[in-house]
């Protein structure tokens, strides 16, 4: 059985965690899986938005304890590299990636959940930077809720380990809905399905002009985001987009 399922729904791309037996708990190969699928949507043309979702009771909790023992500092430094490598991989690619959230998110759980660009999550979901508790530290999913939430925040939850529900989360900014457990998919489509229907070309444009620009000073910022704003207006989707607004038409996108 594949740690990863990839499928499609008209140009949404949906990759499943599916080590549901484990709890969907990151190791080598569904590392490997998750970052291949990644990056396969994101050079797949019919793709526009991509959803992370996971088989079985619980999105995912953390990394398999099974595989934290009996390596040299060496291969735990590339093991670990592996662990946190979809951090990188969606922050550097163009489409948005939505994590949809069922019951437990904890560790590596909660840095997949902080990681995506938006999430959405079950009103049952629960979150939380857990590893403290075991003897270990969140230290990787302590870099993407560092940017999603701020530093008391993130410290506060990779400190203590402390459990929060999905309203909580959602106030504090790490998902951005929250749904009943049986509408989950029903609604992640529908929030999908309102990003896919825009100019791909903007969506990527933009999505990667923002995490360019994020650790800029005020002004860098705004100067590397006119020149990008200034490229997008070259492009015919902008021009189709601008068009069908005037003419009150549904634009049709070219992705050029």
């Amino acid at each position: 059985m594949t740690s990863i399922i990839v499928s499609k729904n008209e140009n949404i791309g949906i990759i499943t965690l599916n080590r549901p037996e484990f709890n969907n708990t990151f190791n080598v190969p569904l590392a490997t899986e998750l970052n291949n699928a990644l990056l396969e949507f994101e050079n797949d043309d019919s793709v526009n938005v991509i959803i992370i979702n996971a088989n079985g009771k619980n999105f995912c909790t953390g990394i398999d304890i099974n595989d934290i023992k009996g390596k040299s500092n060496l291969e735990y430094s590339k093991w670990v590299e592996l662990m946190e490598k979809m951090n990188i991989t969606i922050a550097s690619m163009g489409k948005p990636v939505i994590a949809s959230v069922q019951r437990i998110a904890v560790a590596n759980g909660i840095g997949l959940v902080a990681a995506c660009d938006l999430a959405i999550a079950s009103d049952d979901a629960k979150f939380g930077a857990t590893a403290i508790n075991v003897g270990l530290f969140c230290m990787g999913p302590a870099v993407p809720l560092l940017k999603s939430l701020g530093r008391k925040k993130t410290l506060e939850l990779i400190l203590t380990g402390d459990i929060i529900d999905a309203a909580e989360a959602r106030r504090i900014g790490l998902i951005n809905k929250v749904v009943p457990a049986d509408k989950l998919e029903e609604e992640t489509l529908k929030y999908a399905r309102k990003l896919a229907d825009k100019s791909p070309l903007a969506l990527q444009l933009g999505k990667k002009s923002f995490y360019k620009m994020e650790d800029l000073d005020y002004a860098k910022a705004l100067d590397l985001t006119n020149n990008h704003f200034a490229s997008l207006c070259t492009t015919e989707d902008a021009h189709e987009g601008v068009n069908a607004f005037l003419n009150k038409r549904k634009p049709v996108w070219k992705n050029r």
